[in-house]
């Protein structure tokens, strides 16, 4: 069993840029990896760090005013190769939920898969998001999952999003799709029996 999701209160971390790829995410030097284990350490390794393995201070996660489980992230994340361990570095970091107007479905799929929550909201609500936490780096930020909705708590303007109802079942419950089957085993065993 997993965190099970409801609604998530946190101050947020901008990442206000366009079309952040999975190499950006996780550098693909990081791939021969195949444990979850440490993965958050490397997220935005290459954006985080110099060449010479000194922090770059001027990337907002080095920020210490910047802190939360949640990721705003400008339009078209995720794009790029396919690599789970994008949606692997995202989770093992903290961030819990990303808010974007615009996901790579297969990065999207990857996120929910490690049980964080991909939100999109228009552009104009994802703007005003930025400007928030610009304002006041405390700004907090509401996810509803049983709602489906996200509220800027320093404007009050809410809106809805969408998610496939599996997935929300899931992440409601702290299943991954393994545990759902082993949940479900005896109605699939009934199933079984009756068509025969």
């Amino acid at each position: 069993m997993k965190q099970k999701f409801d609604i998530i209160t946190s101050t947020c971390v901008p990442l206000p840029l366009e079309n952040v790829d999975t190499d950006q995410i996780i550098p693909a030097r990081f791939l021969k990896a195949t444990d979850k284990e440490g993965m958050g350490d490397n997220l935005f390794r290459d954006w985080r760090f110099n060449a010479d393995g000194s922090v770059n201070k001027d990337f907002v996660l080095n920020n210490p005013s910047y802190s939360g489980e949640i990721l705003v992230a400008g339009k078209n994340f995720g794009s790029g190769s396919s690599r789970e361990h994008a949606a692997w570095a995202i989770a093992g970091y903290g961030f819990r939920v990303v808010i974007s107007s615009f996901f790579a479905d297969i990065h999207k799929n990857n996120e929910l898969n490690n049980f964080v929550l991909p939100v999109v909201v228009s552009e104009a609500f994802l703007q005003e998001l930025f400007d928030s936490i610009a304002k006041d780096h405390k700004t907090e930020v509401e996810v509803n999952l049983p709602l489906q909705t996200v509220t800027n708590k320093a404007t009050g303007r809410s809106e809805h999003f969408d998610i496939n109802g599996y997935k929300k079942h899931c992440l409601m419950n702290g299943l991954d799709d393994i545990d759902f089957l082993v949940a479900n085993q005896e109605k699939t065993e009934a199933w079984e029996q009756q068509n025969k």
